[in-house]
């Protein structure tokens, strides 16, 4: 079978920065292709038009259409007249394209299917953030999904929580994120020599949709009690959307007691394979994030046997299962939220116990294979169907 993804990003230096759906949906191709399937990915708004291959896959960089007024419909157009000739040259047999923004809304190929997957639209994260979404992008998004000829989400929760924003009833499959597990394994060399540090972990965009301004408050609590205890941050500073603030990280610092703000550690953006390190290093990871799908980020963790404390809210429970695999709370439960990283913080058998857990859920649930096997499945029930 050959798979086309149509995307704004992927995780390549010759097609600009990724976040996690370009790594979802390089995860999703290399699994693929381990199951015989010929991937292409189209990756539009690029600085020119081009091809090249990354690791069997093949990447084809296509250049925005610019004209004041008509950008979005041309290009939408553009991308439409490739897909029908990959498809008459039986270079494709299905496009799939993410939510995000609804690039597939004007796109109707002639005779290729298009699947679109949630990773969360644009309206889905304006709603969870409790803002207002451009009239423009929900239209889009809205009409992508109606049009679509089959819907995937990656949690049931933002499939439910989709249809709701749009008024829709329609009928999502629910096939989650993947990983590489090969790329996600415990150091235990490492792991030895860092136990006892004490070390919290947050890597991920600083952020307020990410309970980036809760984290402070959270670890205020944390040195109320474990005065010997770190925050290590990872991860690209963002403006703040609400307020206006050109740095997250500038704001956060102001709500740190002077105490809890010499224990913290801000490493701004680092390569993808010191994350790994930072991850291994850590004795918990914690996301108190408002807004997801299903993130990459803690499937990464828990694939690396490391204790969670993550957000209740929605999906979370769709990866973590509270008490067994790690500890979900709700992000504005500063002094909760705190006592469950203590109680790990404090038992190494618990830290042991939790992380042992958490990556056999990843292996039966998350594994590239698994969720590659699945999608592959629900590729082929299409096609075969009129």
């Amino acid at each position: 079978m050959k798979i086309a993804f149509l995307t704004p990003e992927y995780p390549h230096p010759k097609t600009g920065t990724s976040g996690g759906i370009g790594t979802s949906i390089q995860n999703l191709a290399l699994g693929l292709i381990q199951q015989g399937c010929s991937v292409r990915v189209l990756v539009y708004g690029q600085k020119e038009d081009g091809v090249f291959y990354d690791n069997g896959i093949c990447i084809q960089q296509i250049k925005n259409v610019k004209l004041k007024g008509l950008s979005w419909y041309l290009t939408r157009k553009k991308l439409q007249k490739i897909i029908d000739t990959l498809y008459q040259e039986k270079e494709i047999d299905l496009v799939e394209a993410s939510d995000w923004t609804g690039i597939t809304s004007f796109i109707r190929p002639k005779k290729c299917k298009i699947v679109i997957r949630l990773n969360g639209s644009d309206t889905y994260f304006c709603h969870l953030d409790q803002r207002p979404v451009k009239w423009i992008n929900k239209f889009h998004e809205k009409r992508a999904l109606q049009k679509a000829d089959a819907l995937l989400s990656v949690s049931q929760f933002t499939a439910d929580k989709t249809n709701e924003v749009f008024g829709l009833e329609r009928k999502f499959t629910i096939i989650p994120n993947s990983i590489d597990m090969g790329l996600f394994s415990q150091n235990n060399n490492d792991s030895e020599n860092n136990k006892g540090n004490n070390t919290i972990l947050y890597f991920g965009s600083l952020i307020r949709k990410k309970g980036l301004l809760e984290l402070p408050l959270i670890f205020n609590e944390v040195i109320k009690k474990k005065s010997d205890a770190k925050l290590v941050l990872v991860g690209r500073d963002v403006s703040d959307i609400l307020s206006g603030n050109v740095s997250t990280w500038h704001m956060m610092q102001g709500l740190f007691t002077e105490q809890a703000r010499t224990n913290v550690n801000y490493l701004g953006s680092v390569p993808y394979q010191d994350i790994k390190k930072q991850i291994n290093a850590a004795t918990v990871c914690v996301f108190p994030t408002f807004a997801e799908a299903l993130p990459v980020s803690w499937i990464e963790a828990m694939a690396m046997q490391k204790t969670i404390v993550a957000s209740n809210i929605g999906w979370a429970k769709e990866i973590i299962d509270d008490g067994i695999n790690g500890f979900l709370v709700h992000p504005t439960d500063h002094t909760v939220y705190a006592n469950r990283i203590i109680d790990l913080l404090e038992n190494k058998e618990l830290q042991k116990e939790f992380g042992l857990k958490a990556r056999e859920k990843v292996v039966q649930k998350f594994s590239m294979e698994i969720v590659a096997q699945q999608s592959l499945s629900f590729y082929q029930q299409l096609i075969n169907s009129k």
